[in-house]
């Protein structure tokens, strides 16, 4: 039985651990305390004093104004945050919450968990491949297109939050961030490594994959020349964009076709992730694009843009895509930032209709009413009439402008305050009565009404009536209501569209 071992950490606080190791990272080891509720993690390695100051201000000053401000505990379960510092036998260690539950496998690997990963962390590489999905992973715990896009937003929004703090991750990939696709939620961890530009440079250069192109084109450099690239908030945003891209579609945006060096497989692979890396999906150069020739079943149809093109994420993500492989993927100032995807899936998540085959493994699909009138995943028609509604809102002295944001209507789907008012957004701001819907949207016998649950001052336009509380108004083609008077309140305007 191991012995349990009893230190002070340098606030002075008693800390246990078990003298097990449960788990080795890439520069520390990791022990459980006796009841589970923590870890703590010591370097293997010996750490300068940057190190450790380093530490003390990631555990200080950066967490205190990431936790005390407005909305600090809705970041306690996007990060998982070092919370003190502790020495034993020579080594520096953290001491940092133990994962929610739900970041471990419930159910694992299919035919009674074959690759024994039942319990373990759910790092992201397992949800990331269409292979793996196919092949290995249990029914019940990949979660679907909707949970993907959830667990997008969270990402974008902590690494927005860090960003704004001035603060790079530095190694964003699907190892450093453990997702939920039952639940839909991420968790972002290993944050002991932050980069605070020109006072704390990175310890790592990224994972493979995630690298930006810069860095893997400067490696050769000494680290000391001022034409190495090394991690910061712009090198994020391609780690953040691959993230986004892997999640939504099940393949890499670089890797295709093309083979860059016939002679030399290391040189093939920096020149693909650095120097001449091309986007898989590039609409002025196909040469890197992927050929279903090329690929094994277990791939399909994702490894095929032509099957599935990245333009099936809707009108708010398909030019941040372009933008962050395109333009921005070799032009680190032309990358989106965190805060644009965040905006961008938010909206996107407004799009989602639910797909009406039962055996749909996405279950739902983004509906653009200029394009999509078919699940893009399981090609099943989409028939009948659905209501879209467009917003615009109030900029003062009762004028109302489009908002570029629209909302497509399903059966039994909620109304949010966000929805009411422009100057709401989903996220940590938002206080526990603006995150209770505001009413709902059904269809009753062939008509679809929306059933106003709280909003006080809602009105039908087009007839000059208030809809009252616990009452409900037939959404009919060209209809407009009313939904707030407030400044940043909307006004929507009801499309029908037929299939």
């Amino acid at each position: 039985m191991s012995n349990t071992i009893r230190i002070t950490a340098s606030d002075g606080s008693a800390v246990e651990f078990v003298d097990q190791i449960i788990g080795k990272g890439g520069m520390k080891d990791v022990y459980f305390s006796p009841d589970r509720s923590y870890v703590v993690a010591f370097f293997r390695d010996e750490q300068d004093f940057r190190a450790r100051n380093r530490l003390e201000m990631i555990i200080g000053t950066y967490r205190e104004n990431l936790f005390t401000q407005t909305g600090g505990d809705y970041w306690k379960n996007l990060f998982c945050w070092p919370t003190k510092i502790v020495e034993h036998d020579g080594r520096l260690g953290i001491v940092a919450p133990t994962y929610s539950g739900n970041f471990f496998f419930e159910h694992g690997s299919k035919n009674s968990d074959f690759c024994s990963i039942q319990g373990k962390e759910k790092e992201g590489k397992w949800f990331a491949s269409a292979s793996h999905r196919k092949n290995i992973l249990d029914p019940r715990e990949k979660g679907d297109w909707r949970s993907y896009l959830s667990i997008c937003v969270k990402i974008s929004r902590a690494v927005r939050r860090l960003h704004m703090a001035g603060l790079a991750h530095s190694d964003l990939s699907y190892k450093n961030v453990l997702i939920d696709p039952c639940t839909g939620g991420a968790c972002i961890i290993d944050i002991d490594g932050l980069v605070v530009p020109q006072k704390y440079p990175p310890d790592v250069l990224g994972t493979p994959d995630f690298i930006a192109p810069e860095v893997m084109a400067s490696l050769h450099l000494p680290i000391t020349d001022e034409n190495r690239s090394l991690p910061c908030i712009e090198t994020d945003r391609h780690a953040l964009a691959v993230l986004i891209y892997i999640y939504l579609l099940y393949r890499h945006p670089l890797r295709g076709r093309k083979v860059f060096d016939f002679e030399d497989d290391q040189r093939d692979e920096s020149l693909r992730m650095g120097k001449d890396a091309l986007f898989i999906e590039n609409p002025s150069d196909a040469s890197n694009r992927p050929g279903p020739d090329e690929m094994t079943g277990a791939y399909m149809p994702w490894a095929d843009p032509g099957k599935i093109p990245f333009e099936l994420v809707g009108p708010y993500l398909k030019p941040l895509l372009t933008q962050a492989f395109v333009d921005g993927l070799h032009t680190p100032s032309k990358r989106p930032t965190a805060d644009a995807w965040e905006l961008a899936l938010v909206k996107t998540v407004d799009l989602l209709q639910p797909c009406s085959n039962e055996s749909c493994e996405q279950r739902w699909f983004v509906f653009d009413h200029f394009s999509a009138s078919s699940c893009p995943f399981c090609e099943t028609a989409h028939h009948g009439t659905r209501p879209v509604l467009n917003m615009h809102s109030s900029r003062g002295s009762g004028e109302f402008r489009q908002d570029n944001h629209r909302l497509t209507v399903y059966h039994n789907q909620y109304l949010y305050p966000w929805h009411v008012n422009r100057l709401l957004s989903p996220g940590e701001r938002l206080t526990a009565e603006q995150m209770k819907p505001v009413g709902y949207f059904a269809n009753h016998r062939g008509r679809w009404v929306f059933v106003n649950q709280t909003l006080e001052h809602m009105r039908d336009v087009d007839q000059d009536t208030p809809i009252a509380i616990n009452s409900q108004v037939e959404l009919t083609d060209n209809k407009r209501l009313l939904l707030s008077s407030e400044n940043g309140g909307r006004l929507v305007q009801v499309q029908l569209i037929k299939n």
